[in-house]
C-alpha cells in the first residue's frame, strides 16, 4: 500500500524492577524483587514486581499489604534519577539505529519509533528490526524489552500491550485484519490504550464491553455520549490513528497550563491544607516566573478524606487493580478565569486562597491537592493599567528570580519559608523526591 508506515512501540519490561536486579546481581526473570518504599506505610503501591513475583500472584501496581503473607522478596526502596539516568543510556542506544525525528518517546520506559525508511537501510524485516534494537539493549544494560509493530501508533501501542506478551520472542505484530480477528472481542476493554474506566463505565449502559461493540454502535450515539472525543473511539475501534510521529513533533499547543498536586500523607485539617496549598503557589508561581510567563485562569481541586469504612471501585485489567477514579470520590473543585494576566506571586495567591475559601467543607479533612495556572502567555503580555503598581511588581518579580537564582545554585531547600518548617508543610519533603520518591 503506498505510502503505509512501519511502527515499532518498544517498553522495557519491568523496568524498575529489573533496574534493581541488574545493579545488586539478581537475575531479572527469577528474583522476586518489589520496588517500593516500605518506610511508608502498608498502602504504599509497590512501583514494579518482578515476573517472578507476577508468577507468584502478585499483581503489577499493587499495594505492599496485598502481597501474600509468607511470599519472601527483596524490596528496593525507588530510585528515580538512576531509573532516569538508565533510560537516558537506553535513548542512545536507539539513536544509534534511528534519528531522534523519528522516535517518540512515550514514558520513561517506552517509546514509539517509526521504522519505515530502517527497514530497507537495514535489509530486514520488521521483526528483525524489532529484534535488533532489543538485543541491543539488553546487550548494553542488561534490560529486556518487549516490541509492538503495527501499520500506525494505535496498533503498534495494543500489539505491545496484548499480544506481545503472549509471543515467546516477546514481539507482538497486528494489522488491520489481525486486529479485527484478536482485538476485537478483547475483554475488559480498559486493557485498550486510552481506554479508562470512565469511558469503560458510559460504554457498558448501552450493554458495549469491547471493541466490537464500539465498531456497531451508531456514530451519533457515541457522539451524543463523548462529544469530538468519540472520533477517537471510532477511529481505534476500526485500528485507525492517522496521527504520526512527525505530527507529534509538530504539535504546538493553541493554549498550555501548569499544574501542580499531591496526595497527603494523612488527614489534613482546613487550615492544615492551606499551608501546603500556599506552599504549592509558591512553588506554581516560581514556575511560571522561570519560564517567563503570566497566567489568567486558576483552578483548585481539594480531595476529601475517605469516611470510615468506605472504599473505591476498584478496575482490574492487565496492568493490574487500581481504584476506578481516585478524583470521583468526594471533593471539592471550581476555576476562575482572572481578570489580569499575572504571575505575581501576591495576586495569585490571593486569586487561589479566596478558592479555597469559596469551596473547602472546613468541617472535612483533606488528603489530595490540585493546582492549575492556565491560559499562560509570554510575561510581555501581562495586564497594566492606570491601578498597577508597576514599581511594587517589578520589586516583586526581582525578589522572584532572586529565589530561583538561590535555589538554582544551592538546591531548592537553600531557601524556604517559615510556615515550611511546621509539622504538616511538605514542601522540604517535596524538594528532595524524584518523579515523587526519594532519588
Amino acid at each position: 500500500m503506498a505510502g503505509r508506515r512501519t511502527y515499532l512501540c518498544i517498553d522495557l519490561k519491568t523496568f524498575y524492577a529489573s533496574v534493581e536486579c541488574i545493579d545488586h546481581g539478581l537475575d531479572p526473570f527469577t528474583a522476586r524483587v518489589v520496588v517500593a518504599d516500605l518506610d511508608r506505610t502498608e498502602k504504599t503501591i509497590c512501583l514494579a514486581v518482578s515476573p517472578a513475583m507476577k508468577a507468584a500472584g502478585v499483581r503489577n501496581r499493587c499495594r505492599v499489604f496485598e502481597i501474600p503473607p509468607g511470599l519472601t522478596y527483596t524490596a528496593f526502596k525507588p530510585r528515580m534519577r538512576r531509573y532516569m539516568e538508565v533510560s537516558a543510556e537506553i535513548y542512545s542506544v536507539y539513536l544509534r539505529y534511528v534519528s531522534p525525528e523519528d522516535v517518540h518517546v512515550y514514558s520513561i520506559d517506552e517509546c514509539f519509533i517509526d521504522a519505515t525508511s530502517y527497514l530497507e537501510l537495514y535489509q530486514q524485516t520488521a521483526r528483525e528490526f524489532a529484534r535488533t534494537l532489543m538485543d541491543a539493549v539488553r546487550a548494553e544494560t542488561g534490560i529486556f524489552a518487549t516490541a509492538g509493530i503495527g501499520p500506525n501508533l494505535f496498533l503498534a501501542k495494543v500489539a505491545l500491550d496484548i499480544t506481545a506478551k503472549h509471543s515467546p520472542e516477546g514481539i507482538g505484530y497486528l494489522d488491520e485484519g489481525l486486529f479485527k480477528q484478536q482485538i476485537w472481542h478483547h475483554r475488559p476493554i480498559t486493557d485498550i490504550w486510552n481506554v479508562g474506566p470512565g469511558i469503560a463505565r458510559r460504554l457498558e449502559k448501552y450493554g458495549v464491553r469491547d471493541l466490537a461493540g464500539v465498531a456497531a454502535m451508531d456514530p451519533s450515539m457515541l457522539y451524543r455520549e463523548f462529544g469530538a472525543n468519540a472520533e477517537y473511539l471510532i477511529d481505534h475501534a476500526h485500528g485507525i490513528e492517522p496521527c504520526t510521529i512527525a505530527d507529534i513533533h509538530a504539535y504546538v499547543p493553541e493554549t498550555s497550563s501548569s499544574t501542580n498536586g499531591q496526595v497527603l500523607s494523612c488527614d489534613y485539617t482546613a487550615e492544615e491544607a492551606r499551608v501546603v496549598l500556599k506552599e504549592m503557589v509558591d512553588e506554581s508561581v516560581l514556575d511560571l516566573v522561570a519560564k517567563h510567563m503570566v497566567c489568567e485562569h486558576v483552578s483548585l481541586y481539594v480531595g476529601y478524606a475517605r469516611e470510615r469504612g468506605a472504599s473505591w471501585d476498584l478496575v482490574t485489567g492487565e496492568h493490574g487493580t487500581r481504584p476506578a477514579n481516585p478524583r470521583s470520590g468526594p471533593h471539592a473543585n471550581a476555576s476562575r478565569k482572572l481578570p489580569e494576566r499575572t504571575n505575581s506571586h501576591k495576586k495569585l495567591l490571593a486569586y487561589t486562597e479566596a478558592l479555597f475559601d469559596e469551596i473547602v467543607d472546613p468541617a472535612r479533612t483533606i488528603r489530595r491537592i490540585n493546582v492549575g495556572f492556565g491560559l499562560l502567555v509570554p510575561e510581555e503580555f501581562a495586564t497594566t493599567d492606570l491601578f498597577t503598581d508597576a514599581a511594587a511588581e517589578k520589586r516583586e518579580h526581582k525578589l522572584q528570580e532572586a529565589v530561583l537564582a538561590v535555589k538554582g545554585r544551592f538546591g531548592k531547600n537553600a531557601l524556604i519559608k517559615g510556615m515550611s518548617l511546621t509539622d504538616k508543610a511538605t514542601a522540604r519533603e517535596r524538594n528532595e523526591l524524584v518523579g515523587g520518591h526519594h532519588g
